[in-house]
């Protein structure tokens, strides 16, 4: 009895020691710089044009105050972007893609989701065809056989299950 009395007063000041801790002794200064840390501006415009968004569909904002703010959320943003391509431009673009690069990369991605029969999917994730139930991958995930036939259901190389 006394033996958990005491864990538990023991455990209770340790607690209490722990939240009054930063009161009396304060943070480091490197901790405090890091949690007010200023973001980029064009970074700290869209996390608002999103709260914005956010407000507006829960009906927190009126469409007045929306547009006004809408507004100048998006010059801050469409500025801080245009400066950091200004700065891009100045310094190397060795690692960014060009435009026909992402160009052909979004061209082979909707080419992948596209069924053979009724063209581009809508939805992103989809393994079957929404509209005819063909499979959508041209390979087997597990051994990388052709898969040609249209309800394929079953790999006919390695018997791998193709969707769940």
């Amino acid at each position: 009895m006394i033996a958990a009395l005491l864990a538990g007063t023991l455990l209770a000041v340790g607690a209490l020691a722990y939240v009054l801790y930063p009161l009396f002794f304060g943070t480091s200064r490197s901790l405090r710089a890091a949690a007010v840390a200023p973001q980029p501006e064009g970074d700290s415009a869209i996390v608002a044009l999103r709260e914005l968004e956010f407000d507006r569909a829960t009906g927190k904002l009126s469409d007045s105050d929306y547009a006004e703010l809408k507004a100048r959320y998006t010059k801050q943003a469409v500025e801080a972007m245009r400066r950091g391509e200004a700065a891009g431009a100045t310094g190397s673009s060795a690692g960014r893609p060009s435009d026909d690069e992402v160009e052909a990369l979004v061209r082979a991605y909707r080419e992948s989701r596209a069924c053979p029969t009724c063209g581009p999917r809508p939805e992103s994730d989809a393994i079957y065809c929404s509209n005819c139930g063909r499979y959508l991958r041209d390979r087997c995930a597990e051994c990388g056989a052709p898969v040609t036939a249209p309800d394929a259901r079953y790999c006919t190389s390695c018997g791998n299950r193709l969707a769940a």
